[in-house]
């Protein structure tokens, strides 16, 4: 970690004055989201290069002090590199001065530890060095795992969205206890980028056997014609104990180096957890608490398989033909097109896919099956409104009895509500905001927003255009 102080201009002389009592200004310090920088390179010579692949963190000021500022300093510049080799760090600290004005002056070297901790190197030269001293890290760091195979198709990943260009043949998915020393080193280099790119993450315990890496490597012959091993990304599992005597796998952590986001490896990894799933018979497979971006990925591959899955085909299309019966959208009482519980059931005993994420699924199986598209789309948006209705409101949404009051929040304004039930309306003392259409506006926002994404899935999965 370099620091330097850049030469201040020479002060101008001027005639003295008369001396006055006064403040000296109160520092209110700079956020470090505006003057930290953050590169991922893969070699030497993309260090100091202002065009190399800057990474946007989730958020850098929760690592510095309460208010996420830092303060003493004037001219503060911070740039740091991260090795995509190693997964070493060098920050590069610049700054006109340094003054203490009431707030202290930050200490720049611990609160950068708390995110790199080791990986961080103080000499730029050392952190050059490992560009060729540890250029076999990622190679060494698997050598102990276990290599998992992969359906392919034409030599290529089969995936949702065709974006995928690398052969099968050059990708690997490594699977690794984290209680062994080998997967614990690793990890305690990948723990920054978790922290600055994989919001509200918190590390793992290297020392519990129950969790597992499944770590993405793609090989490729350098200019020497030596194999390199290049760590495309990860996701860390773990194995919860279900009675009696089966397993169920909890998605806790998932991380695609930005560098290769957006080109299908998301998918590629996805599949094959599923397919451990699948081969190993847990129970079923889940994801903790799933960003958008992921659970976009996870449901267009879990399409895939209910596609294929010929035990269910009966139900999707006699779902679809109950709709196209028609004009649910002027009926009082629609139904919500559930499946059956045993159709449930059969899709987690064999495809691990549990029912929450089933049923989302679900509505978009019928969409898949509804032609023409436009002339049931009032009745399908009908379908999805009354179960976005039941899932705020409840079943019994339709009661009187039950209020929504719009409550102002710093997280979201427009979107924030209380409800509550009252035994007698007329009688209770509360006064209840009876702005009706403003509560159905939030609901029908809802609405378009997962009518939206449903579209947008359909058109990734289906093989004709919808």
């Amino acid at each position: 970690m370099g620091q330097k102080k850049n030469p201040s201009a020479d002060p101008v002389s001027e005639p003295k004055k008369r001396r006055r009592v006064g403040f000296s200004d109160v520092d209110e310090g700079v956020e470090a989201n505006q003057c930290i920088k953050i590169y991922l390179v893969s070699s030497k010579e993309e260090v100091g290069v202002s065009d190399s692949f800057s990474i946007d963190p989730v958020d850098l000021n929760s690592f510095f002090d309460e208010d996420g500022k830092i303060y003493g300093y004037q001219g503060l510049k911070i740039t740091i590199w991260i090795s995509s080799i190693s997964f070493h760090a060098f920050a590069d600290i610049t700054f006109q001065s340094t003054s203490d004005r009431g707030k202290g002056i930050t200490d720049l070297k611990s609160a950068l530890q708390r995110i790199f901790a080791e990986t961080l190197v103080e000499n730029k030269d050392d952190f050059l060095q490992t560009f060729s001293t540890e250029k076999d890290f990622s190679r060494s760091a698997v050598s102990s795992g276990e290599i998992l195979q992969h359906k392919v198709s034409n030599g290529h990943v089969t995936h949702c969205n065709n974006n995928l260009k690398a052969a099968a043949s050059d990708l690997e998915v490594v699977r690794m206890v984290v209680g062994n020393m080998e997967a614990g080193h690793l990890y305690c280099r990948l723990i920054p980028l978790v922290l600055l790119l994989v919001d509200g993450s918190n590390p793992i315990d290297v020392t519990d056997p129950r969790w597992e890496l499944y770590i993405l490597i793609r090989k490729k012959m350098d200019q020497q014609g030596d194999i390199q091993h290049r760590l495309l990304g990860f996701t860390a599992i773990y194995r919860f104990y279900h009675y009696p005597d089966s397993t169920r796998m909890r998605l806790s952590q998932i991380l695609i180096l930005p560098p290769y986001q957006r080109k299908g490896y998301g998918s590629f990894l996805t599949e094959v957890l599923s397919n451990v799933a699948v081969a190993e018979n847990v129970h079923d497979f889940t994801v903790e608490e799933p960003l958008d971006s992921f659970q976009h990925v996870r449901t267009c591959v879990d399409i895939q398989h209910l596609l294929a899955f010929e035990p269910i085909q009966h139900a999707i299309n006699s779902a679809v033909s109950h709709l196209k019966q028609g004009k649910l959208s002027k009926k009082i009482l629609a139904p919500r097109f559930v499946p059956l519980a045993s159709t449930v059931e059969e899709v987690r005993k064999v495809l691990k896919i549990n029912k929450k994420q089933f049923l989302q699924c679900w509505e978009i199986l019928i969409y898949l099956r509804l032609d023409p598209v436009d002339k049931y789309m009032e009745d399908y948006t009908t379908i999805i409104s009354n179960r976005v209705r039941e899932d705020i409101l409840g079943k019994d949404s339709g009661s009187t009895n039950k209020r929504i009051m719009d409550v102002p929040s710093s997280y979201d304004p427009e979107m924030s509500f209380v409800m509550f039930k009252s035994q007698n309306v007329e009688t209770s003392g509360v006064q209840m905001d009876e702005n009706q259409p403003s509560q159905e506006e939030q609901l029908k926002q809802l609405v378009d927003e997962r009518i939206k994404e449903i579209k947008l899935i359909a058109q990734k999965v289906s093989p004709l255009p919808v």
